[in-house]
């Protein structure tokens, strides 16, 4: 048993790193099951979204696009992941079509419900499901906007969100942390 003065404030100790990791079991675009360790080794910039999405997800995913142009050959060593929050319409089928219509390194992750779930949760990452009579299918799925970028160990490094700085500003950050990394 462990004794403390009750009057003295309780001490809080913070480690700086975020609660925050790539860690999923999920299904690619083109079929092929992959976790994490299929993308060790790179930069991940990992954004959640679904395909049925009216604003949010396209205009995130042209942004990530543009980013990656704007990275050249170094975008090589980036895995560009737009994971689905809706596995239940967004097939790898489904997330083949969509992915395709904003850049060809572009990967779309699906999986079952709890596989995607699992997922979000890694990444600390708010989604719902809501009742919408206007959408497809009568549902919409209400969801965080950022864009997560992890380490080549899957570890968090920073969080993005589009609409807060130009695609030339994400770009020069990520190649800010090639080039550190390159010299490690």
């Amino acid at each position: 048993m462990v004794l403390r003065d009750q009057a003295a404030p309780a001490q809080v100790v913070y480690s700086g790193e975020a609660d925050i990791r790539s860690d999923f079991e999920l299904v690619d675009h083109t079929g092929r099951p992959v976790t994490e360790a299929d993308y060790a080794g790179r930069w991940q910039l990992v954004f959640f979204g679904f395909t049925n999405c009216p604003d949010v997800c396209p205009t995130t995913l042209a942004y990530m696009a543009t980013t990656l142009d704007l990275l050249g050959e170094d975008a090589d060593r980036v895995a560009p992941l737009f994971i689905t929050v809706d596995p239940e319409r967004d097939t790898p089928e489904v997330m083949a079509d969509y992915v395709a219509n904003f850049h060809p390194r572009l990967v779309g992750l699906t999986g079952s419900p709890a596989q995607a779930a699992a997922a979000a949760q890694s990444f600390k990452v708010y989604h719902e499901h809501m009742a919408d009579a206007q959408a497809p299918d009568g549902y919409t799925m209400a969801h965080a906007g950022h864009i997560y970028l992890m380490r080549p160990d899957g570890r968090f490094e920073a969080v993005f969100l589009e609409g807060d700085q130009p695609p030339e500003d994400l770009a020069e950050e990520i190649e800010m942390r090639l080039d550190q990394e390159g010299r490690s």
